[in-house]
């Protein structure tokens, strides 16, 4: 009788866990060719299933309400555009600055610690990027920067 010896199964490593959700608040500013503004950037991202609520408020309106999760796919609804679009993923939609983004992860690792294309961090806490900075190009290739400030942050427990 023969008996052969084999090394022990080896298991593949556990993914990482998913980030904690989070809540969090920014001032924006936007200067371009087209005008300027200001106002308020509320969201909640759970990037375990992909669930986002974002609102981008201007000074006594809503510009924008981003909502959904990677199971049943994301709605925007921008008023004065006339924009109410659905799509299976982020880069699906029409979102001028966070098109680049594409996926609920990627808006979360901007968040967390500033990694995105043509984003400039200019103040860091312990938490990640207070402030940050994007300059890019609107569809006509004109310039536009859009600043962001860090408000509020709060990390949530994980929903069961």
């Amino acid at each position: 009788m023969i008996l052969l010896l084999l090394p022990p199964a080896q298991e593949s490593p556990a993914p990482p866990p998913a980030p904690a959700p989070l809540r969090a608040q920014y001032t924006w500013g936007y200067a371009g060719d087209d005008g300027e503004g200001k106002g308020t950037l509320n969201l909640l991202l759970e990037p375990a299933t992909g669930r986002v609520v974002l609102e981008i408020h201007g000074v006594g309106e809503r510009l924008v309400l981003l909502t959904g999760n990677r199971a049943s796919g994301y709605r925007v609804q921008i008023p004065r555009q006339q924009i109410d679009a659905t799509a299976a993923d982020l880069k699906g939609l029409p979102l001028p600055f966070l098109s680049r983004v594409g996926s609920v992860e990627a808006l979360h690792r901007l968040l967390t610690t500033g990694e995105a294309q043509g984003l400039r961090v200019t103040r860091k806490d312990g938490k990640g990027p207070v402030k940050m900075r994007f300059d890019g190009k609107d569809d006509k290739g004109n310039d536009f920067t859009v600043w962001l400030d860090r408000t509020r942050w709060e990390t949530l427990p994980d929903q069961p």
